[in-house]
């Protein structure tokens, strides 16, 4: 056994424990492109808990709880997918108490790289350990944003090809009040 975790085994090392990283966001709401990065992400880790964040600089539709729910609700059927609510503490502590090795985040755009090396930094300065590791998703996925989505279902447009059915009908029930 190496002394970093890992040991040899015909030329192949391997984990020593199981693989785990949360995957933060407002996910408000879930979408199709939510889901992409989340599938990218199991390829490689054994187990990914969404971490549904309230930042207080944004606005929300959907309450903590609510979008919590519905991603639960999403995945309910698969042990490999937990999802839990952050309000008060740092994303690095949750992966730190849930044994996370690594952090996803998703990169839509090269606009979107600047601000995620800026809080994968941050994150790195409050707990090395942990990694961030970014995926980007299907090329036909990449235009989409839950801000993009709640505006296309405000003016009662498609949104079907961009979330679950339940996501859809939940948004437009929310929309309509």
């Amino acid at each position: 056994m190496l002394s970093n975790g890992f040991t040899v085994n015909d030329k192949l090392c391997k984990f020593r424990y199981m693989k785990s990283a949360i995957y933060p966001g407002s996910f408000d709401p879930f979408t199709n492109g939510h889901n992409d990065i989340l599938n990218r992400a199991l390829k490689i880790f054994d187990k990914v808990t969404i971490a549904v964040v309230k930042n207080s600089s944004k606005k929300y539709l959907f309450s903590l709880e609510d979008r919590v729910s519905m991603i639960s609700e999403l995945f309910s059927d698969q042990e490999n997918i937990d999802c839990v609510g952050l309000d008060s503490k740092l994303t690095v502590d949750l992966a730190k108490e849930l044994n996370a090795k690594a952090i996803i985040r998703g990169l839509r755009a090269v606009s979107d790289f600047e601000y995620e090396f800026q809080i994968a930094s941050i994150n790195r300065s409050q707990n090395s350990e942990i990694e961030s590791v970014f995926f980007t998703p299907n090329e036909k996925l990449s235009f989409i944003s839950s801000s993009m989505v709640k505006e296309l279902a405000s003016y009662d447009g498609d949104i079907a090809k961009f979330v679950h059915p339940d996501i859809e009908e939940m948004l437009k029930r929310k929309l309509k009040n």
